[in-house]
């Protein structure tokens, strides 16, 4: 039925380019154009729709249709797990800053100078200092650590030849050109020992490497001054590099109050209050000299360091709740 329906369609139609004077063979021939047309689209069509399902079949087969997908592929494609870093993806400063809560300007309001105490016996620092954001520097907070003498560019160097980057939970290059600590140790012994004319460079990092911490606790014990309710918690912050550098003004995205260890060199110490209290609080700075620890909550108290020693600077530190 259908195809005696076409034929009649089909006579008409040459009938009428006959009444309009086209030779027949065009008519004819502009059909079969218009057939191979067809069954090209088609075809296409066809394709199109296998490659979108082999597309959603490998997207479901590699668990992209799940919360987790994307994040887990990209880091196996990069050869990294999930669990060697903190971050997936660093948040601008910038925004940080923007969605950071406002904090009450108690804490800072009647500070106008860093306090500096030696033999601060932890009832006195629990009360004045270890919950209250009030910066302090103890000068004699590493005493009887042996890590001044032992933690140099070559310690490092050595304690993660072995393990690389699965030490590392979380890197910071700040303004120098690496992005891995095996980066790091792999530049020149010259601009290692910051030789004149050489590049200076300023790097940080967290240390998640069991074998790592037993050799690093060997050198520095946890800080005599903290409360015995005080817990030190077991990954240590490393910060090393060249006079002149150092973090930029920054405030943390983190719970905890931390105390960080001046090990070798100086290091300058700039802090800042939040911006809603700028107008209650006063910006103070200190220089930290080798042996002391400067206590601080830097998730409150925006700060800046700079190496202020000709010599390299080495801190190590941590957070304690």
């Amino acid at each position: 039925m259908e195809l005696n329906e076409a034929v009649l369609r089909l006579e008409k139609l040459l009938e009428c380019a006959d009444s309009c004077g086209v030779p027949r063979h065009r008519v004819k021939k502009r059909l079969q154009s218009l057939g191979r047309l067809k069954l090209a689209n088609a075809v296409h069509g066809r394709a199109v729709l296998g490659v979108l399902v082999a597309i959603l079949a490998v997207g479901y087969s590699l668990g992209l249709h799940t919360k987790t997908g994307f994040t887990r592929v990209w880091f196996d494609w990069t050869n990294r797990g999930l669990n060697d870093h903190a971050c997936t993806i660093r948040m601008p400063d910038a925004i940080t800053r923007a969605l950071r809560p406002p904090e009450d300007c108690k804490f800072c309001r009647d500070v106008s100078a860093i306090d500096v105490r030696d033999h601060l016996d932890p009832r006195e620092f629990e009360d004045l200092y270890a919950y209250t954001s009030r910066p302090v520097v103890v000068s004699d907070g590493t005493v009887n650590w042996t890590a001044q003498e032992v933690f140099t560019f070559d310690y490092f160097k050595d304690l993660y030849k072995d393990s690389g980057e699965r030490s590392v939970c979380q890197f910071f290059p700040y303004n120098s050109e690496f992005r891995t600590l095996s980066e790091v140790f792999s530049m020149s012994k010259e601009r290692a020992t910051m030789l004149n004319g050489t590049k200076p460079w300023y790097i940080g990092w967290s240390n998640c490497d069991g074998r790592a911490t037993d050799s690093l606790r060997q050198h520095y014990r946890r800080p005599y001054f903290l409360p015995d309710n005080a817990e030190n918690k077991n990954i240590d912050w490393i910060f090393m590099g060249s006079p002149g550098y150092g973090a930029k003004m920054h405030v943390d995205n983190v719970n905890l109050p931390s105390w960080q260890a001046q090990l070798r060199g100086k290091k300058k110490w700039t802090l800042e209050p939040p911006p809603e209290c700028l107008y209650e609080c006063t910006k103070m700075s200190i220089v930290v000299e080798p042996g002391e620890i400067i206590v601080l909550d830097t998730n409150k108290w925006y700060h800046q360091t700079n190496i202020v020693s000709e010599e390299m600077s080495i801190t190590i530190g941590a957070e304690y709740d």
